[in-house]
Order: structure tokens, then C-alpha cells, then sequence
């Protein structure tokens, strides 16, 4: 059974077994989350979410993503600032959709 699902702001296409990179969500390692934002399951799209559908995952681990370098920089000013930024996240497996 196949199901997109809206989580942090982003939709993402799930798979029982797939393992995604999700905004950061206050959870441990090791429990478990429920997706109720259901947006289709197995073909059937709702309006906007299906109420009678959710998604089960396992968080696998919380970290954060490779540094990326915000630099801003006005010519002839003598203005540059430099900072660096690493995103949270949280990797989530899908372990199953249900439809009622």
C-alpha cells in the first residue's frame, strides 16, 4: 500500500519499510509516531486529508544535516557577515498505513 502523507510542511510518498528525513519532531529514538495528515492511501485522495487513514512509523535517530554557509555581502560597503547553519531532522521508517 502506497500513501503520501504531510509532515513539517512537505509532503512525502511512503512505502511501508521506506525511510525518510523528516523536520525534526520531539520524539526519542526508538518510539513511535503516528501521521495523521494522510493527503492519499492505496489510490483513494482526499479532502484535503482521508479522516479515516493513518501512518505508522519508528523513529530511527534525530541529527543534523551537513553545515551550509549563509554569507551576505554588499560590494563597495564594507559589509559582509558570514554564518553558518546546520538543519535538524529526524529519520523516520514507515512500518504501516492503515486505511479503515
Amino acid at each position: 500500500m502506497k500513501a503520501v502523507i504531510e509532515t513539517g510542511g512537505k509532503q512525502y510518498y511512503v512505502e511501508e519499510g521506506t525511510v525518510l528525513y523528516v523536520e525534526k519532531l520531539d520524539s526519542e529514538a526508538g518510539s513511535k509516531v503516528k501521521f495523521d495528515k494522510v493527503l492519499m492511501a492505496n489510490g483513494v485522495v482526499g479532502t484535503p486529508t482521508l479522516t479515516n487513514a493513518y501512518v505508522e512509523g519508528e523513529v530511527v535517530k534525530n541529527g543534523k544535516g551537513k553545515k551550509i554557509i549563509v554569507y551576505k555581502y554588499n560590494q563597495k560597503k564594507n559589509y559582509r557577515r558570514k554564518q553558518g547553519h546546520r538543519q535538524p531532522y529526524t529519520k523516520v521508517e514507515i512500518k504501516k498505513i492503515v486505511v479503515k
